[in-house]
């Protein structure tokens, strides 16, 4: 695997690796993409071999464009609205999947519906542009592990796996995309994420929906029981440090403790903490404490995506 800072030498080279049938992880607004071309079966497979993930388990599909996507999928008015307010952009539509689409059974989990966005980073739409075809991209890293925000990260979890991994630094956003429902009328939360219920909600005028969530049959990405961990136990909701453990502090009461901390926004900044987040819990997993005491964090906007990371992270393994 080589690791390239992702101009346009470095993703020519990686779009002919993709049309190739090989592996390629990339940067996007959220967190790096593990991608493959889409329409290739033996690709597509080599993401589940590589990431050890359930074949059960769904693929988010990366196009250029909203036109693009409804040559896959059949968008219902639900879904136009949508991403007409926040693609490109951390927003994936789950929708029915068209009949004689070229997209690779596989990326569905065996479900009829697909899981399709268009990111907003400008090397994953020079990628998607050099391909000229849809890429099949769940987070770079082992399955259940810390996602990845960057190239290191990538490099640590799957090695000689990928074929390129594109350096384009640290990702914006620092968590994976929303996943909305859009088969309806009504928008569904399948997985809180980047783009938060409030902003749906305004961009609508109308409630969203939390849906009902079988770990055992997921309908999008990002719904396993225990997804999004570190090696390393996680205690939540911590009002203090015991003995050996690290802590992941949130605003500025953190307690006092002579271990590892490190502070996901001191001012209390929900958008610097999801910014932080998987790499403050790669930080602290690397110092070898058995456990990992995380301070409370508000519910509201992003605090309902990061505190769904954190509830995965610290579910039984």
């Amino acid at each position: 695997m080589s690791v390239e800072k992702a101009d346009d030498k470095a993703i020519a080279a990686a779009a002919e690796h993709l049309r190739a049938g090989r592996l390629v992880a990339f940067p996007t607004e959220t967190v790096y993409g593990l991608g493959a071309d889409a329409t290739n079966g033996h690709a597509v497979a080599q993401i589940f071999a590589a990431k050890g993930r359930p074949r059960f388990n769904p693929l988010i599909v990366h196009v250029l464009s909203a036109t693009e996507a409804a040559t896959h999928a059949d968008f219902t008015p639900l879904a136009r609205r949508l991403a007409d307010a926040f693609w490109p952009g951390p927003l994936t539509l789950v929708v029915e999947m068209r009949q004689g689409s070229p997209l690779s059974d596989l990326v569905t989990g065996g479900l009829t519906s697909i899981a399709v966005r268009s990111p907003d980073h400008p090397v994953a739409r020079a990628l998607l542009a050099a391909t000229g075809r849809p890429l099949a991209a769940p987070s770079a890293n082992r399955s259940g592990h810390v996602s990845p925000t960057q190239a290191a990260h990538v490099d640590a979890d799957l090695g000689e796996a990928v074929a390129m991994v594109l350096d384009g630094g640290a990702t914006a956003h620092g968590l994976e995309s929303t996943i909305v429902d859009a088969r309806g009328e009504t928008p569904i939360l399948l997985r809180p994420g980047a783009v938060t219920v409030e902003a749906i909600e305004a961009a609508l005028a109308t409630k969203v929906v939390r849906g009902d969530i079988d770990a055992a049959r997921p309908s999008a990405p990002g719904q396993l029981l225990s997804h999004y961990a570190p090696s390393a136990k996680v205690r939540l909701n911590a009002r203090d440090v015991r003995a050996g453990e690290a802590l992941l502090a949130f605003g500025p009461d953190a307690p006092e403790t002579e271990g590892p901390v490190i502070n996901l926004s001191p001012s209390g900044d929900l958008a610097e903490a999801a910014a932080n987040l998987f790499t403050a819990l790669r930080t602290l997993d690397a110092a070898g404490v058995p456990s990992i005491a995380v301070m409370p964090i508000p519910e509201a906007g992003l605090g309902e995506a990061i505190n769904d990371r954190l509830q995965r992270a610290a579910a039984p393994r």
